[in-house]
């Protein structure tokens, strides 16, 4: 099996600019797709950011040009560099990986973290 944690999640101030990391580990051969979701009170879990095992980078139109998304293959982890943070950036962050678990086995699964809480007061 495997785990992915968030770390990095908390109370910032409007403006601020936190660093959230995700952690993969278990059975692991080898990840492709990574990247970050989320979930406000009351409303659908929403992506938020992409990356592939090529450093390829999709972001959604409320993030682009303030978040950043970037991986350490050798690691296992995932980042997103949250710049000007606003109250509506308010939400749980839920870290996911495409991870391909065998040698012999061409298929992969996906895989989520527990969510991390990132607050952001006015």
């Amino acid at each position: 099996q495997v785990q992915l944690v968030e770390s990095g999640g908390g109370l910032v101030q409007a403006g601020g600019s936190p660093r959230l990391s995700c952690a993969a580990s278990g059975i692991i051969f080898s990840i492709n797709d990574m990247g970050w979701y989320r979930q406000a009170p009351g409303k659908q879990r929403e992506l938020v950011a992409t990356i592939t095992d090529s450093g390829v980078t999709n972001y959604a139109d409320s993030v682009k040009g303030r978040f950043t998304i970037s991986r350490d293959i050798a690691k296992k982890m995932v980042y997103l560099q949250m710049n000007s943070l606003k109250p509506e950036d308010t939400a749980v962050y839920y870290c996911t990986a495409d991870v391909k678990t065998s040698a012999s086995y061409r298929g992969t699964s996906d895989f989520w973290g527990q969510g991390t809480q990132v607050t952001v007061s006015s």
